[in-house]
């Protein structure tokens, strides 16, 4: 490899450049990846926090509801209501009433542990037993920061409108446990220092605590939940002490929902309900655990890739440079044999590089050359119609050079004046300069133009539109005040006149010879002692032996009218009429035959089913035969017109009855199958005996609603009906009306119908 040294060092530098670029975008996806890795996390640990808050909130609004089903009891109301009589209670009532209440404990259980005090009995009871003096409760249920008095003053005789009471420690049949407590006076309006009764619900502090369990499970992380005030609510993994310390660093910043603080993550989200605060915290390193995972990952997989990419370099470099090496050695063998000094190999190569190179100028100059014959073959063999396509015009006019601004505008032939006949040397010579004279001043008027000679004393014009022209008129004008300049200039300067006749229009480049042979018929009809040097095929009305109704043209407005498309096909009457009009005049046996055949095309319709079974068949075909071809040729077209106006309207009636009654029989089915959750547009389709797309465009014009809307509606409305009838759970209810799981039809329910479908249940049982 010594001697392929320069030439292999090269190109393993190109490949290591390769290398490193992806590795470069490499390393910036990676630090993305971590970056977004990172975000993930954060954002799940926020959810999950979020949960736990929508769970306590959703429990607390339960017991505050708890209370508001007591201050409606009637039986709790008429115990408010009684005046103790003695030492007499009421204890039937207060029985009816314990049994009433204990079963909320059994459905949630920050409801395990609550008292009802009646003022009037001075009587406390729970869901278990009653005491007929609070004393009697005290000594049970107490807290440890709270006197016997106190405890009345504060909880039992005070009035209370869903207060809180923050953390606190609590004897529970002597056992030590920290609780919160609600407290609700009733009934609810009650604004006096005391009320009539008095609903305590105390949570303990391990309920809260277990809502929060997840994060430091999940993490090994802390979680703290506080009141407005900065009173504990709930706490696990942290002391309350270091809770209020962090809450109380200047360090922390209290708005932001995340942020790093010494070695933790601590979001803190504060609720819109009651103003609580929950913070959680969460080790960096335990969080960034996944992202950890991907970095070493990666490095790997980028440190593998490095070391088989410069292995690869190796091999390329090696495989690549070898034949040049070995063309070089042939080379250098070969400037050894000729004896030529001062040369190399790399001197050889430029020299034939050179030779190529000035080559290919030659051969582009001959082509040059030559263009203007590869032209001039191509206007020939456009004039003469040998093309087939609009695509085999264009790719022959792009070899030719030659620009095709428009697919508009006019053919014409322009015949010099005074040499028919002459045939001589001089005056073929004399007809040639004259020819290339009037060819250069043309250009120079009119650059929209391509040109080529029709034997000696002819030439062809194909003048073609510009931009800014509205319509062949205006194209018209400015060919004659070309053409009038040139006449001008031609005999002024030159003393030679010409004649020149174009055909009609064409809109398209396949219809150029079309407007050739037209030209050139009026060039032989051309009177030429006339004075008019320009004359136009569409200002000759030349009688004709024929008419122009092609069966082609017959067949495609048979089609168009069983179509029921009545625009169309007035638009082919219209141009069979023009056809037959503008450029010819009708002989008046011609003009019979042409209405004939119209008449004739027109009862041919009147054989199809649709036409049969129509009550205007008769009156259609009375029209049709009274079309008289003495009448005029716009009182004809007119009759005809209004006949396949009928006609068309008679498909579209047949069309949009039979429309009606796929989309109803579409309804139908859907009503029957909705709660099939394989019915698809496929099995729609299949019952109807229509392609999938025509049901569904045709189901979204009669209806203005998709099939797929409408049969979701057609589910929701069942399962709401389901809903109110309270008979099925809601996953009962999801696959009764066809969908393949509860997620899936509780967003479908919640699209529609704006609400979730427990709480539309829970609408319409309040």
């Amino acid at each position: 490899m010594p001697k392929y040294s320069t030439i292999f060092r090269k190109f393993l530098i190109s490949y290591l450049i390769i290398l490193i670029i992806p590795s470069i975008a490499g390393f910036v996806s990676y630090r993305t990846s971590i970056e977004v890795t990172q975000s993930i996390s954060i954002e799940n640990s926020i959810t999950q926090l979020e949960r736990s808050e929508e769970i306590l909130e959703r429990r607390m609004v339960e017991v505050e509801g708890f209370t508001r089903q007591l201050a409606l009891n009637p039986d709790l109301n008429k115990l408010m209501n009684e005046k103790k009589n003695g030492e007499a209670v009421n204890v039937y009532g207060i029985w009816s009433l314990l049994k009433q209440v204990t079963p909320f404990s059994q459905t949630n259980d920050f409801l395990q542990n609550y008292f009802i005090y009646l003022s009037n009995y001075d009587v406390i009871f729970t869901q278990g037993s009653a005491y007929f003096r609070p004393e009697h409760y005290y000594e049970n249920y107490r807290y440890a920061d709270l006197s016997l008095e106190e405890w009345k003053k504060s909880v039992l005789d005070q009035t209370h409108r869903s207060e809180i009471k923050p953390l606190s420690s609590f004897l529970s049949n002597a056992k030590q446990t920290s609780v919160i407590t609600y407290m609700q006076s009733l009934p609810l309006d009650s604004f006096n220092g005391s009320s009539p009764a008095t609903v305590v619900v105390i949570i303990d502090e391990e309920n809260i605590s277990n809502l929060l369990a997840g994060l430091e499970d999940r993490y090994g992380g802390w979680a703290h939940i506080s009141d407005a005030e900065g009173n504990t609510i709930g706490l696990r993994g942290i002391s309350e002490e270091d809770a209020k310390k962090l809450s109380l660093d200047a360090k922390l910043d209290q708005s932001k929902v995340s942020q790093f603080y010494n070695d933790d993550l601590v979001i803190t989200i504060h609720s819109d309900k009651n103003g609580w605060i929950y913070r959680a915290g969460i080790p960096k390193q335990v969080l960034m655990q996944n992202a950890n995972q991907i970095k070493h990952i990666t490095w790997f997989v980028t440190g593998a890739a490095l070391l088989l990419g410069l292995l690869v370099g190796l091999v390329l470099s090696y495989r690549n440079s070898a034949p040049i090496n070995r063309l070089l050695t042939v080379m250098k063998e070969q400037f050894g044999k000729d004896g030529v000094t001062g040369r190399n190999e790399y001197d050889f190569l430029q020299g034939n590089i050179s030779n190529i190179i000035t080559s290919n100028r030659q051969l582009e100059n001959e082509l040059n050359r030559q263009l203007p014959l590869v032209r001039d073959g191509f206007l020939k063999r456009l004039i003469a119609g040998e093309f087939q396509t609009t695509d085999e015009i264009i790719a022959a006019a792009a070899q030719a050079d030659t620009k095709l601004d428009t697919n508009e505008g006019y053919v014409g032939v322009l015949q010099i004046n005074g040499y028919s006949g002459m045939d001589s040397v001089e005056i073929l010579n004399e007809l040639y300069a004259a020819r290339l004279i009037l060819k250069q001043t043309l250009t120079t008027l009119d650059s929209h133009l391509h040109m080529t000679d029709l034997g000696s004393d002819k030439v062809v014009m194909i003048f073609t539109g510009q931009d800014g022209e509205a319509g062949s008129e205006a194209s018209r004008e400015r060919i004659q005040a070309a053409l009038g300049k040139l006449a001008d200039i031609a005999y002024s300067d030159y003393k030679i006149s010409f004649n020149a006749a174009f055909g009609d229009s064409f809109s398209a480049m396949i219809d150029v010879s079309h407007s050739y042979e037209q030209a050139k018929q009026m060039m032989e009809y051309t009177d030429y002692e006339s004075k008019k040097s320009i004359i136009w095929f569409t200002d000759s009305r030349l009688e004709t032996a024929t008419y122009y109704y092609p069966m082609d043209i017959e067949q495609r407005l048979i089609s168009t009218i069983r179509a029921g498309e009545p625009d169309e096909a007035k638009r082919m009457i219209i141009t069979v009429m023009e056809k037959n009009t503008e450029n010819q005049q009708l002989s008046i046996e011609m003009k019979q035959q042409l209405v004939g055949e119209l008449k004739g095309t027109l009862l041919k319709l009147l054989d199809q089913k649709a036409f049969m079974e129509s009550e205007l068949l008769h009156t259609l075909k009375n029209q049709m035969i009274s079309i008289q071809a003495s009448n005029a040729i716009s009182v004809i077209q007119d009759e005809i017109i209004e006949i396949v106006d009928s006609l068309c309207s008679v498909i579209n009636s047949k069309k949009n009855h039979a429309h009606f009654q796929t989309v109803e029989e579409i309804k139908h089915f859907i009503s029957e199958a909705y709660g099939d959750s394989e019915l698809t547009l496929y099995r729609i389709a299949e019952k109807v005996e229509r392609p999938e797309k025509y049901i569904s465009q045709l189901f979204k014009e009669v209806t203005d609603i998709n099939v797929s809307d409408y049969l979701e509606m057609i589910r929701i409305e069942q399962a709401s009906a389901l809903l109110r009838s309270n008979a099925c759970t809601v996953d009962e209810i999801a696959v009764r009306v066809g969908y393949n799981s509860s997620h899936s039809f509780r967003r479908a329910f919640k699209r529609v119908m704006g609400i979730a479908p427990s709480a539309y249940r829970q609408s319409i049982q309040i």
